[in-house]
């Protein structure tokens, strides 16, 4: 699967509505951020875990989050952010990228 995303591009987490441990965090999921850079590209784990060792790559991005996008009434500098690494298929395209990423859109 050939990567959609690169550095600076802002991306909103899915909810997929799968069950079990997906890597995708609850937290994070209907929030906007920020690719900061491609990780590379990787078996699915979602399959993995269940036994599936084969099938395509794919590419695993680290996003920022602005702490205040993921928890409104965080106290702390507004430039703190969270990043993660997060799968091509939990992402959709969310317009583009403020100044920086602590900035709202």
């Amino acid at each position: 699967m050939k990567p959609r995303f690169d550095a600076g591009d802002r991306v909103r987490v899915l909810d997929l509505g799968k069950p079990g441990h997906v890597r995708t965090p609850f937290y994070v999921r209907h929030h906007v951020g920020t690719v900061l850079h491609r990780a590379g590209a990787f078996l699915n784990p979602e399959d993995l875990s269940v036994g599936r060792v084969c099938g395509p790559v794919v590419p695993l991005y680290r996003v920022g989050f602005a702490m205040r996008e993921l928890w409104p009434d965080y106290a702390g500098d507004p430039a703190d952010m969270l990043a993660i690494e997060l799968y091509d298929h939990w992402l959709a395209a969310d317009g583009p990228a403020p100044d920086t990423i602590g900035e709202a859109p």
